[in-house]
């Protein structure tokens, strides 16, 4: 081979080499524009809002402050009780779905009026009812108490000075009903103590001022119809007359 054909030789070597370059320079140098992109990208901006518990009490603010951690895991969220707010700080669209899930949240609790009657009964005779009506919002608690507060006489001895030291204490005495209401599913349900208390003809064997009080106690819980009426129960009257049989019907209040 001459030195002529050798030269040629190596001009086309290098020629398709450099339209091999050519055809895959430009390829390359995206690839490397679009990692670098990326890499240099920017991340989604953050922003901070505070949002006011109106209708919540403060025992269910954890619940809600839970509920968005779990919901929204990336946020950052924060809960002041003292003032009943939550503050969050993240993306635009982690600020819009918390706001959507306290508006679902945060609502006002629903109230009921509860209206008890205390029935008497003697033997197979029906005695008087009284009627007892309290308003109570799902999720707290009402009292009413009717009755007198009797004095009953404390004291001490006094050994130095020979002299009686001389108290006297009150005691709650009659109907006290307290009532405890949540809401079960698409029901109600009812805590209630109900008390009924009276003194005795009876002496007391500390001291002759000292009454003797006499007491009928139900407790319990039970599920409730909105409209409807609902047995809670029976319990001995305290004066030793027969029974008193209690039930309880649960109205909205609108």
């Amino acid at each position: 081979m001459t030195s002529t054909a050798k030269s040629a030789g190596r001009r086309m070597i290098l020629v398709c080499l450099l339209a091999t370059l050519i055809a895959y320079a430009p390829r390359a140098i995206a690839q490397d524009q679009s990692t670098e992109t990326k890499s240099t990208a920017p991340s989604e901006a953050q922003e901070y809002k505070t949002f006011y518990l109106v209708n919540t009490s403060q025992d269910a603010e954890n619940d809600i402050t839970t509920t968005l951690r779990n919901m929204i895991p990336r946020a950052k969220i924060y809960s002041a009780r003292t003032f009943g707010v939550v503050t969050i700080r993240g993306t635009a669209d982690d600020l819009q779905l918390a706001q959507r899930i306290i508006a679902d949240i945060d609502r006002p609790a629903k109230t009921y009026r509860l209206t008890f009657t205390l029935t008497g009964s003697d033997s197979s005779k029906p005695g008087d009812s009284q009627r007892i009506a309290m308003v109570v919002q799902v999720g707290g608690k009402s009292e009413v108490k009717q009755g007198s507060k009797i004095p009953i006489v404390t004291g001490s001895f006094n050994d130095e000075t020979s002299k009686a030291n001389t108290q006297v204490q009150y005691e709650d005495v009659g109907l006290s009903i307290q009532a405890w209401l949540d809401s079960s599913g698409d029901g109600l349900r009812l805590h209630a103590k109900v008390e009924l208390s009276s003194v005795s003809d009876e002496k007391s064997n500390v001291g002759i001022q000292d009454p003797v009080l006499r007491q009928s106690v139900f407790d319990g819980n039970s599920n409730l119809v909105e409209g409807k009426r609902t047995v809670l129960g029976a319990f001995d009257s305290p004066n030793g007359a027969g029974k008193v049989e209690i039930e309880v019907v649960a109205e909205p209040v609108k």
